[in-house]
């Protein structure tokens, strides 16, 4: 193995339940967190012949995040990777570099983008090398069943790949993922193999198409498929479109105006018209989420910032770092143990390992290195008589008492309990808004002219 993928040992990463000395002396017993984590991956860090007719010869992924510019002083961009460096996808070494990475730091299995479009694939060569290769890490597919469009230079109804669900797709789309699902690697429940599937609602009738899935899977020998899709904004429950879960996907459903930084940066660029959004609330409403009735695998992301793609129009969470991203992760371990601490589906999503156009990315960088790895270890081990990792409302508490702390770090003049009083209350947006949201969409200007509104009404 590389070396220099080999992480510190420690007494704790050596052993799955070691020894922990606390600072009066004692020994407290650790334990080993069992949840099975599943980063989304991009696999569009290779040149195809349609990204270099769309955006100009030799155009991968590297080329938006090369080209990010900052926007405010202290603006982290462009984002510069560091281990890994510019990685070619044409090639399966990598792959097998970042799969070797990803399983030193805890991570069970990578969630690979798929592009099917009534038969045609594209980028589809990252996964195609990773089937055909020996590499030893758990994969499963999300289907990103939406229409490429023009939005990375503001032009959304230019449509480049449209996704037309022409009769007979249902079968052949099904039929296209058959060697996957057989492949040993593949990510299954009670054999059943997991399918992610990013906008459900896209589909004119999910239920149907996803019966058909199941049907066919079952004549290829599987005793069903493990539907789950992406929580979207125009989905409440998985029953609504025939799924078996919904995946928490932030920055969907976390970036409203209730997300808002309470002072934003001045920004430095005449142009720029995006938004903030501060983390610290973010993980306040992921923690105050309600625990569901159906069932919901949680997500988390480490930062987000699309100033690559779209400089004067991004989207940039502020206050984001690799210490409030650990602690969010410990919290959606202690949420899963304590909520659904059976099956083989203990999952939570991470959004994710290499999406640097969106700043969203665990690979190390040039900024922060292996930190978001180290954290996303070092939150797998816990203190068995810690009360903090015995229920979701302990769990809760611990984790707003760090978010207060953040927020005196950052203006030592607040008061703690009204800063942790107001992150306690702190709630996402209603079922009504999200609803209206999700049919909104569908027409992107009066989606955009509604929700300024909102944003203005609500400030």
């Amino acid at each position: 193995m590389n070396r220099l993928f080999e992480p510190e040992r420690s007494e704790s990463a050596a052993n799955p339940v070691g020894r922990d000395v606390s600072d009066s002396g004692r020994t407290v017993p650790e334990s080993t967190d069992t949840s099975k984590l599943i980063a989304f991956y991009l696999p569009q860090f290779h040149r195809v012949k349609e990204n270099s007719a769309w955006w100009g010869p030799g155009f991968t992924e590297w080329t938006n995040v090369a080209r990010g510019r900052p926007n405010f002083d202290g603006h982290y961009q462009p984002h510069i990777p560091r281990e890994l460096g510019f990685y070619d996808l044409s090639y399966v070494e990598p792959l097998a570099e970042q799969a070797a990475l990803a399983r030193q730091y805890g991570i069970h299995g990578f969630c690979f983008y798929h592009y099917w479009f009534s038969g045609r694939r594209i980028l589809e060569r990252p996964a195609e090398n990773f089937l055909k290769s020996d590499i030893d890490i758990k994969f499963c597919l999300c289907w990103a069943n939406e229409n490429w469009t023009r939005t990375w230079d503001g032009d959304a109804r230019s449509v480049l790949l449209e996704q037309k669900y022409a009769e007979g797709d249902d079968e052949a789309f099904i039929a296209s993922l058959i060697d996957y699902f057989k492949d040993d690697r593949y990510i299954k429940i009670d054999g059943k193999p997991l399918l992610v599937v990013y906008h459900a609602k896209e589909i004119p009738n999910p239920k149907k198409s996803f019966a058909v899935w199941r049907e066919f899977a079952k004549r290829e020998g599987f005793p069903d498929l493990h539907i789950a899709a992406v929580d979207f904004y125009d989905i409440s429950a998985p029953e609504e479109c025939g799924a078996d879960a919904l995946v928490e996907f932030p920055p969907h459903k976390f970036i409203g105006s209730e997300s808002r930084p309470d002072r934003s940066p001045v920004t430095t660029n005449p142009e720029f018209s995006g938004r903030f959004v501060d983390y610290r609330k973010m993980v306040a409403q992921s923690v105050n989420r309600p625990v569901p009735a159906f069932r919901l695998y949680r997500g988390i992301i480490p930062s987000w910032d699309n100033t690559a793609r779209r400089q004067n129009t991004a989207t940039t969470i502020i206050n984001s770092n690799p210490s409030l991203y650990g602690r969010w992760l410990r919290y959606l371990r202690a949420y899963r143990r304590t909520e659904f601490d059976t099956g083989e589906d203990n999952f939570i999503f991470i959004n994710a390992w290499n999406e640097w156009g969106e700043g969203c990315h665990l690979e190390p960088d040039q900024k922060w290195g292996l930190s978001y790895l180290e954290e996303t270890r070092g939150s797998s081990f816990y203190k068995r008589d810690d009360a903090a990792e015995q229920s979701i409302e302990a769990a809760r508490s611990s984790a707003i008492e760090t978010l207060t702390q953040a927020f005196l770090d950052s203006d030592p003049a607040t008061d703690a309990r009204t800063i942790a009083e107001k992150l306690s209350d702190y709630r996402p947006p209603s079922q009504f808004t999200r609803k209206l949201s999700g049919i909104l969409v569908r027409w992107p200007w009066l989606h955009r002219t509604v929700k300024t509104i909102f944003q203005k009404i609500n400030a």
